[in-house]
């Protein structure tokens, strides 16, 4: 029975820590885009993500 003493508060402390890491991501905008990146990975980018430099004229090739 004791042991409930201690059980309960750290159960408190765990959910208030859980509820404010819940509203810190809805804040911080992690849920306002929830279908994007399953479109995305759909879409064909033909453009490369890395830009390649332009050759210049000295550069051996």
């Amino acid at each position: 029975m004791d042991i409930l003493f201690l059980l309960i508060p750290i159960s408190l402390i765990i959910m208030g820590i859980a509820v404010w890491v819940f509203l810190w991501a809805i804040r911080s905008g992690q849920f306002e885009d929830l279908e994007g990146p399953a479109h995305r990975i759909l879409m064909d980018d033909d453009d490369p993500r890395i830009p390649r430099r332009p050759k210049l004229k000295g550069d051996g090739e």
